[in-house]
């Protein structure tokens, strides 16, 4: 079994370390937050012993004493066969003062002190991880949207699922899925419904299927549903989108949006994109 690699993301306080956490999860990573270094080892080897190929872990000076031990439990990391990459976070004392100032929150090495004087000594605890960090991200200047970038460009180029995606059918009567990013209306289709032999047949029955597609407003909409799709899909991609979920709905979600959704997951697999498809109101 292949060892999983490892993302150490260090730095300072405010430099942006919870957020770099959240764009590695957003594109698959096994994430912890915090990690005590002492537990760097075992945790290892527990991943190593599941189906996690690639994790990202934050480790801090929120760790206190036990952060003094981090260069030494790497090296025990790497001497049992683990690779690892350390990402070091920096940003200017202003950035910094003005970021602390407009969260409220307090430095965690000035509690009850100015929030100046705990970078200064954060500053001092971090250089030798510093020196001996793989890459060093100043996040002074860049906005989240750069930031995200950034990781992506470093980390993520190699990935082999670019994003994920989920067609759903359902009806509208039920509600929209909350977890929509694109949603479709086919009510303007014939409905199957008022055809007594296909009322009680679904939108995966070949004969509804027929009745839905037999219609030339379903050709030309379908057309122009894949149109959009293969352009709007790599825009997502470039953005960094991991998960795309489109709604196809229907009056009660059992034969239009069914039978559309099963001809639009179908084109997007076509395109190889990693695709699920789910019914939701079929049995309802």
């Amino acid at each position: 079994m292949a060892q999983p690699e490892f993302i150490i993301i260090t730095g300072l306080s405010g430099a942006g370390k919870s957020l770099a956490l959240k764009y590695f999860e957003d594109q698959g990573f096994f994430c912890v937050d915090n990690l005590l270094p002492a537990l760097l080892s075992k945790f290892a080897e527990l991943c190593a012993h599941s189906d996690v190929k690639r994790v990202a872990l934050v480790m801090d000076t929120r760790g206190q004493e036990f952060f003094s031990t981090l260069l030494k439990d790497l090296q025990e990391l790497s001497r049992n066969g683990f690779r690892y990459q350390i990402v070091f976070l920096d940003s200017s004392d202003e950035i910094l003062v003005r970021r602390f100032s407009e969260s409220r929150r307090k430095h965690p090495l000035a509690p009850t002190g100015r929030p100046l004087e705990g970078i200064k000594a954060e500053r001092l605890l971090l250089e030798e991880i510093k020196g001996v960090s793989d890459k060093i991200i100043d996040t002074s200047i860049l906005s989240p949207q750069e930031f995200r970038d950034e990781i992506i460009s470093l980390f993520m180029s190699k990935r082999e699922d670019p994003i994920n995606i989920t067609v759903v059918s359902f009806g509208y009567k039920y509600g929209i899925p909350l977890d929509s990013d694109l949603v479709f209306d086919v009510r303007f289709l014939p409905n199957p419904y008022y055809v007594e032999k296909l009322r009680d047949l679904t939108g995966n029955n070949e004969a509804v299927r027929d009745f839905v597609l037999g219609n030339t407003q379903a050709g030309e909409f379908l057309s122009k549903l894949f149109d959009l799709h293969r352009f709007l899909i790599p825009l997502f991609v470039g953005e960094g989108k991991a998960h795309l979920t489109i709604a196809i709905g229907c009056t009660g979600g059992k034969h239009r949006s069914v039978a559309i959704s099963n001809e639009l997951a179908r084109y997007l697999e076509s395109l190889s994109y990693p695709l699920h498809l789910e019914h939701r109101d079929l049995k309802k």
